[in-house]
């Protein structure tokens, strides 16, 4: 595996419950978390859920240190591994997390926080353009309705639901013909 996509999600969240709470985009209440899978697409790890009121880089090193953490331990190192990223993930304090953990960030410049270019991250185009799969599985997720709208109230719950679909989606993808 050389390079991973990563991107976050907001999910509305209709009864309430552990980290919900609004989110203005949306107008109502979500909760938000962030998803990592491989370049075909398939879901390798998801951060923990949080509020619905914070963006993608809130307390973005826990999450990340918790997904790294997965890959070690499904065997999976992160040392030269390639990141994509949408604008949202642009700051200084992601990317030098993610080299902390021999991840090269691959992140789109937010042209709305630039005030002049910074060519010490300069974003590879052709790379970026991989970064597709991450929306795609974010596609086939919503194809699983008991995550596409939160019903459930614990966070436990809801996480456990997306490994779940995770796991469909690495069955589908391993053997197709019998789904």
């Amino acid at each position: 595996m050389s390079s991973v996509q990563f991107d976050g999600s907001h999910t509305p969240a209709k009864r309430g419950g552990e980290d919900v709470d609004y989110q203005g985009r949306k107008k109502c209440e979500t909760t938000n978390m962030l998803f990592l899978c491989d370049m075909q697409g398939i879901p390798l790890t998801a951060s923990d859920p949080v509020a619905g009121n914070h963006h993608d880089l809130y307390e973005i090193k826990k999450a990340l240190t918790k997904m790294v953490a997965d890959l070690e331990l499904a065997g999976i190192s992160t040392n030269g591994l390639f990141l994509n990223a949408d604008a949202g993930f642009d700051c200084a304090a992601f990317r030098e997390l993610c080299g902390l953990f021999g991840i090269f960030a691959n992140v789109d410049i937010n042209k709305r926080n630039a005030k002049e270019p910074d060519y010490d991250h300069l974003l590879d185009e052709e790379l970026y353009k991989e970064r597709f799969a991450i929306e795609r599985t974010n596609a086939w997720l919503d194809a699983f309705k008991t995550i596409l709208t939160r019903f459930e109230t614990t966070s436990r719950n809801w996480l456990s639901l997306h490994y779940i679909a995770f796991s469909m989606i690495l069955l589908r993808k391993v053997n197709p013909e019998y789904f």
